[in-house]
């Protein structure tokens, strides 16, 4: 009887070297200062993880000097919890500053290094010693990428095989002090497609995917098609002869592949954004993700390219390797395909042993290859963001794989983007409904659907592929008990996001019964309703909970003291929904403003200024929101469990009238034109938050608000669009 299928866990801890610039994964995440996340792995029921031990954090300075201090506590505890550590000795990194992948005594030294960490922790019996040896040459020696920034055959071809000649050099070595000890060999597969004009540099990228696990297996012999290249290439005769010995063929080979993995080559260039154009001095050609080309999907994704390396190497193997920097749901989705994929294989025969998720803890700025430092940070089953690591729902996902085999969530009744018709560069003529995964896909429930929020709600749970029912006040009556019962028994929903009530702040002075009506009792209603049925509630409420009179920005834990009957309103419906729903998510924001609603404050200022005039604005403090954001940050906190009260506006203290300025400057207009408003005392109604700063900057707002829209606000253009 076959072992079950593993869940491993792995933590991204690159050490990559950019110029003379070090930036270091385990630092930026936080790992390097918690060792609490430990005990949170093994909490998962995680058994095996892939963890750092890296040349670069332990000798950086000389190969004579070691410190293993902080390792010490970690490998310790590790050995304490029950977890086996797959030692990573250099993740993506080109080592310490004294030396570097074309150093010919770059082998040896790493090799130094794995004999000394074996030598202090003789337990230790699985290895890495070059995480991704094929991606990390292309990326620092073919694309420029990384140090030592090189952009040719010559220089990625070195870099590969000193790379591998590193790996078989480490485990000699650390087979001296544990003869048992296994290689997990990690790489990334992908597959290149293209037009038949392309074919031949299809071809050429076929063969080198594979150049990694080849030279390790000792398959690169004389006959090999890659043999002259790489002597062509300067590479040494006797380096290529001592990998022919094959003592460095892989225990168990690890697979990561991600979606833009798979790459389709097109020299018709127009069709693809420029950003994918390239060529290789004999065509000029878009080099683009196959997942956006209408191919057959039996040809595209990781089982694919999983049985491609069973059948090539015959040798044990694990998903190594398993992310979507992505929507929560679309993380999920691709988790679980992984997963059920693997499965299948299994079943066909495959020897592959584990998929591990990655990463636990997250990772930052790898949306630029690290190559910007602009803090984009991707969660993973734990969002770090946090004051202490949060779950999300990878981790529910992890703990339910790798203790039961199997996880269902809602999200998962349809399929990932990568297999809706929003993936393609040139939309079909015919929409698929392939997406579809069940019969009767579980829905949202979303209230409010003449408001802004509501509707926003429903065309970005279209865009996610989230089944949803978009309710009116005609349709469900959220103050009256009986309308919700019908409402709530009709759609069977798995979760309510409540966007509905009384949003005239002005008016409510004159209508006080109305405002409390639909904002607190109605509320109150719903939250009941879906307590007594066990299902998720989201509502929102406002920063005009508070009276403006500290000179902070607010947090959670504020007292509220509203000043008005709108924000008195919004504090009643806090209350009376956490009370009757101990689960429920209760999320403040503040000014709203978006691309698809055309009377908030941003619109309206720039219309002003596209008519010649000076506007004014007040210089009271707020926290602009902008709802695109908003409404996907709520959607992945529904989707993780989260649950209380939560403060979501984007990141950015302002005024309104610098958030007038900036808006205007980004238009085109000059700045100057927005004075603020005087004689009237100012107040502030920022919001902060003391649970974890999920959304974005408010600059990377405004900037994605323009993007998106793309208007001319000059006052002609906007003259003509007016007649």
């Amino acid at each position: 009887m076959r072992e079950p299928l593993e869940l491993w866990g792995g933590i991204e801890c690159t050490i990559a070297r950019i110029g003379d610039d070090f930036r270091d994964q385990s630092l930026e995440t936080g790992h390097r200062d918690r060792i609490e996340d430990l005990d949170r792995i093994a909490a998962l029921g995680i058994r095996t993880v892939r963890y750092p031990v890296l040349w670069e954090a332990i000798s950086p300075s000389s190969p004579d000097e070691a410190d293993f201090s902080w390792h010490d506590t970690r490998i310790a505890r590790l050995q304490e919890l029950g977890i086996r550590a797959i030692a990573g000795l250099c993740h993506h990194g080109s080592g310490p500053s004294y030396t570097d992948m074309l150093d010919p005594a770059w082998p040896e030294l790493l090799a130094r290094h794995a004999a000394n960490v074996a030598e202090r922790y003789p337990h230790l019996d699985l290895y890495t010693p070059v995480n991704e040896p094929l991606t990390t040459a292309r990326f620092s020696g073919l694309y420029g990428h990384w140090y030592p920034h090189g952009t040719s055959d010559e220089t990625f071809l070195k870099i590969l095989v000193n790379e591998c000649k590193a790996t078989l050099l480490s485990m000699r070595a650390i087979r001296k002090f544990r003869p048992d000890a296994q290689l997990v060999q990690t790489d990334d597969m992908g597959k290149t497609f293209s037009t038949p004009t392309l074919a031949y540099q299809a071809e050429h990228e076929n063969q080198r995917r594979f150049l990694s696990f080849d030279l390790l297996c000792g398959m690169v012999d004389r006959d090999h098609p890659w043999w002259p290249i790489f002597l062509k290439n300067g590479v040494d005769q006797a380096d290529l002869e001592l990998l022919l010995e094959g003592d460095a063929a892989p225990d168990i080979i690890g697979i990561n592949h991600y979606l833009t993995s798979e790459r389709y080559l097109d020299e018709r260039m127009a069709r693809y954004p420029e950003h994918h154009w390239g060529g290789n001095g004999r065509h000029r050609y878009a080099d683009a993700e196959a997942v956006r080309m209408p191919l057959p999907p039996e040809d595209l994704g990781p089982a694919a390219r999983l049985r491609e390396v069973w059948e090539r190497y015959r040798r044990p193997m694990a998903v190594t390797e398993a992310h979507h920097g992505s929507t929560r749901d679309d993380q999920l989705r691709w988790l679980v395909e992984v997963w059920k994929g693997v499965e299948a294989l299994r079943d066909e025969g495959a020897d592959i042993r584990a998929v591990t998720v990655w990463s636990l803890f997250g990772a930052v700025d790898w949306n630029s290859l690290l190559t910007r430092r602009n803090g984009f940070y991707e969660p993973g089953p734990f969002d770090v963001r946090a004051p202490e690591p949060r779950r999300t729902a990878l981790a529910h996902a992890a703990e339910a794989l790798a203790k039961t085999g199997s996880f269902d969530h809602p999200v998962l009744d349809r399929a990932g983007w990568w297999k809706r018709d929003i993936r393609f560069y040139r939309p079909p003529a015919r929409k698929s409904n392939a997406c579809r995964l069940v019969g009767a896909p579980r829905q949202l429930l979303i209230t409010g659907a003449t408001g802004t929020l509501g509707r926003a709600f429903s065309r970005l749970c279209d865009f996610r592929g989230l089944d949803h029912t978009l309710l009116s006040r005609n349709d469900m009556n959220i103050a009256d008990p009986a309308s919700v019962k019908a409402a709530l028994a009709c759609h069977r929903p798995w979760a309510v996001i409540n966007t509905a009530g009384y949003v005239r702040v002005a008016q409510a002075e004159d209508e006080p019964e109305r405002c409390f009506r639909e904002n607190a009792v109605g509320a109150h209603v719903l939250a009941q309703a879906c307590a007594d049925l066990g299902i998720p509630l989201v509502t929102f409420s406002s920063d005009l909970v508070f009276d403006g009179s500290l000179d902070r920005a607010y947090v959670e834990s504020d007292e509220v003291n509203p000043t008005t009957v709108y924000g008195a309103s919004k504090a009643e419906a806090e209350r009376l929904v956490l009370s009757a729903h101990d689960k429920a998510l209760v999320i403040r924001t503040s000014a709203f403003f978006g691309p698809w609603d055309r009377y908030n404050f941003v619109w309206s200022i720039l219309n002003t200024l596209s008519r010649g005039e000076a506007v004014e604005a007040s210089a009271d403090s707020v926290s602009p929101t902008y709802v695109p954001d908003l409404v996907n940050t709520s959607l992945d906190l529904l989707i993780d469990g989260g649950t209380g009260l939560w403060h979501m506006a984007n990141l950015g203290e302002t005024s309104w009238r610098d958030l007038a300025a900036m808006a205007a400057e980004r238009a085109g207009f000059d700045p100057a034109l927005v004075a603020a408003a005087e004689d009237r005392p100012t107040f502030s109604t920022a919001l902060s938050t003391e649970r974890g700063i999920l959304m974005p900057s408010l600059e990377s707002a405004l900037d994605r608000f323009f993007a998106e829209n793309e208007v001319d606000w000059s006052a002609d253009a906007m003259k003509l669009a007016a007649e």
